[in-house]
């Protein structure tokens, strides 16, 4: 089982926007000696709550601290990019670090109208573009791409609903979160839409077999009422986005609890509450242990952000414990259904 973290270098109340990327950057580092084993970024546009605008440079900087662990895109939203620019940023990115740099791909829109208008965005076939950009980076297109990879650049679809599609036809793996794990509501949906995407998979030179990778948030504490409070910031931002439609910087747990919020806030705080696995360690690990082998996941990405950097930190160790990076081993979807 695969462990990786997915950073989204969240902006925090009182803080620049640049100690947000320099937060992400020493998270990776740590991370590495953690013994994760891949780190992840991602890609906003416009957004007050959210540094990571620029996946590609943001990638460099880490690659520059770290040595050994796999850095990836989760993901560059290929309807803002040309294939070929997108080609060419990763390629060069394997030359700085050889054998290191995944590429995760996503095709959602601006954040807001003016975003999308700044963006340029037009119709894009993602399928399409999916398929141009890989032979670019395989060597199989009418352009020679320059600088040639050091090696291959694995690329991954960030998949919901037709995105599976996408990701079964072209023979790649998939990361999935959200609704489609049914953590916080019905999993049957989810667990149908995974089963399509194995029974239509179409093996290929990169992925021979599908395969499933999991992103949520994670967040582990010594009680679970600790742990409920790391999980407040992001769920409170969540609740503002979707009722104001701007997704603000963190704010500290202190400060979430005086906000005066309306019912329909509180109902979506507590959806994205309830959508995250936030416990003791025992807890989460249970909690986990049920949701792997539901899923037949392959990796667990961790997608947790909260205000105290301090107490994220601590939780990613707990974490890197619960899988066997410490004093505690995970269970394995085969050990767990044997």
């Amino acid at each position: 089982m695969r462990l990786s973290l997915l950073d989204r270098s969240r902006t925090r109340a009182g803080e620049a926007d640049s100690a947000a990327l320099a937060g992400t950057v020493g998270r990776a580092v740590s991370a590495e000696q953690l013994g994760f084993e891949r780190f992840w970024v991602a890609e906003h546009h416009g957004v007050p709550g959210v540094a990571g605008a620029a996946p590609a440079v943001l990638l460099a900087a880490i690659a520059g601290r770290t040595t050994t662990m796999r850095l990836g895109s989760a993901g560059v939203m290929l309807p803002h990019h040309q294939p070929l620019v997108v080609a060419e940023q990763f390629a060069t990115l394997s030359a700085f670090a050889p054998g290191r740099i995944d590429l995760g791909l996503g095709r959602s829109s601006g954040f807001t109208a003016p975003v999308r208008r700044a963006l340029r965005e037009t119709e894009h076939d993602f399928a399409s573009d999916l398929a141009e950009l890989r032979c670019y980076l395989t060597g199989d297109a009418e352009i020679t791409l320059h600088p040639q990879p050091d090696g291959p650049v694995p690329l991954h679809v960030l998949a919901t609903g037709r995105g599976l599609d996408v990701a079964a036809d072209l023979g790649l793996p998939v990361v999935v979160g959200g609704p489609l794990l049914g953590v916080a509501g019905d999993p049957e949906p989810g667990l149908a839409a995974l089963a399509g995407y194995r029974r239509s998979f179409r093996p290929s030179a990169q992925q021979p077999a599908p395969r499933v990778a999991i992103s949520l948030d994670v967040l582990v504490a010594d009680t679970a009422a600790e742990a409920a409070d790391l999980v407040l910031p992001e769920a409170w931002a969540m609740a503002q986005a979707r009722t104001t439609g701007i997704f603000p910087p963190l704010d500290p747990v202190a400060v979430v609890r005086r906000a005066t919020r309306t019912p329909r806030q509180q109902q979506y705080l507590d959806q994205t509450a309830a959508g995250a696995v936030a416990g003791t360690p025992d807890q989460v690990e249970s909690r986990l242990a049920e949701l792997l082998e539901r899923t037949g996941a392959a990796e667990l990405v961790a997608s947790s952000s909260t205000f105290d950097r301090g107490a994220l930190a601590a939780s990613d160790a707990a974490l890197a414990a619960l899988f066997g990076r410490g004093s505690r081993t995970l269970p394995s979807p085969e050990q767990l259904s044997a």
